[in-house]
């Protein structure tokens, strides 16, 4: 439930209706906004006569009720769009960012390399995990904090900003002071633990969607984040699991639609993770900003078949430079800009 109250609202009047509303087993959260400050009332409230001793108040304009299970990333909440700020990069206005990069830092020269790549194609937004969730132990982990170390010194020497993974509770705060986005991939989805972590920073957090996840499930991981504090939360479509296997994921293409409908949240595509194959990810990519996908998360490696991850589907840099021609001609088309 929504409680608005009308502009120039006392901070004692603010005060005493949190009080009230704490009175009856319910928690107040309060957003003060440059006009008007709204008050989120969580919980489950089924007594009928609360909506209206709340809205008899004076200092009250209306009283809404949100029916959605979740509470603040539904467009209910917020009917304006959420947009993320990178630096002077901004996701989620209308035009089409693409985040770019190796699936994993594996040594200075190749994240430098990969940063000459994109500063040269016009992107901002560098993608690289320092720390690798990977199904067999024997597996490339990442670097850890040397990894990270790595990418604050290529972000500093290119002036781009990095975007990277972050696996475990105790590192959060660690992943945030190196990075200017911080992710948390399919497998973590519903580490409730590490989503309320997240929510203790100011860094945006991209989430990806579960292998297993359905949509409601998906939006309600973002709730904890937001719940716990971080509203700079972009959703990431990355493909789940069904039963085809002539690819590693598939896409849900009609996620990104009804995400974009139910949230205000801003929704980006990995068609990387859901294609498993360098060779079907243009077309997701076109895809994505054809039905209104706020951006991409793609993965490009200077060298894909020296990378000690995820080679196979990682794009040659030239693929990369003209997806990007495509991706502008489409956007052109559908009002997106990148």
């Amino acid at each position: 439930m929504i409680i608005v109250l009308k502009p120039n609202t006392a901070k004692a009047e603010i005060e005493t209706i949190s009080t009230l509303i704490k009175e009856k087993n319910l928690e107040p959260l309060v957003f003060e906004g440059i006009e008007r400050t709204v008050i989120h009332v969580l919980g489950n409230i089924r007594d009928d006569t609360l909506i209206d001793a709340w809205q008899s108040r004076n200092s009250v304009e209306k009283v809404l009720r949100i029916l959605k299970p979740y509470k603040l990333a539904s467009n209910e909440h917020k009917s304006k769009k959420t947009v993320i700020s990178v630096g002077d990069v901004t996701i989620g206005n209308g035009g089409f960012t693409v985040i770019a990069g190796p699936c994993a830092v594996e040594n200075k020269a190749q994240v430098a390399e990969a940063a000459r790549l994109l500063r040269g194609m016009g992107l901002r937004i560098m993608r690289a995990s320092a720390f690798k969730p990977r199904t067999s132990p024997y597996a490339f982990q990442g670097l850890g904090q040397e990894g990270l170390e790595i990418l604050k010194e290529v972000r500093d020497e290119f002036g781009i900003f990095v975007e990277t993974e972050v696996m475990n509770v105790r590192d959060v705060e660690l992943v945030a002071e190196y990075a200017d986005i911080v992710r948390i991939g399919a497998r973590n989805m519903a580490n409730f633990d590490l989503l309320k972590e997240a929510g203790n920073i100011s860094k945006p957090v991209i989430l990806k969607r579960g292998m297993a996840a359905t949509i409601k499930e998906f939006i309600m991981a973002a709730e904890y984040i937001l719940y716990n504090g971080n509203q700079n939360v972009i959703l990431c479509e990355r493909g789940i699991r069904t039963f085809e296997t002539a690819y590693r994921n598939t896409l849900d293409i009609a996620a990104v639609d009804i995400l974009k409908r139910e949230t205000h949240l801003p929704v980006i595509v990995d068609p990387s993770h859901s294609a498993g194959n360098r060779d079907l990810v243009p077309a997701l990519s076109k895809a994505a900003i054809a039905v209104g996908a706020d951006g991409l998360l793609v993965e490009m490696h200077p060298d894909p078949e020296k990378a000690l991850s995820d080679g196979p589907q990682s794009l040659y840099p030239r693929q990369l430079e003209q997806l990007l021609v495509e991706l502008r001609q489409i956007g052109a088309v559908v009002g997106k800009t990148l």
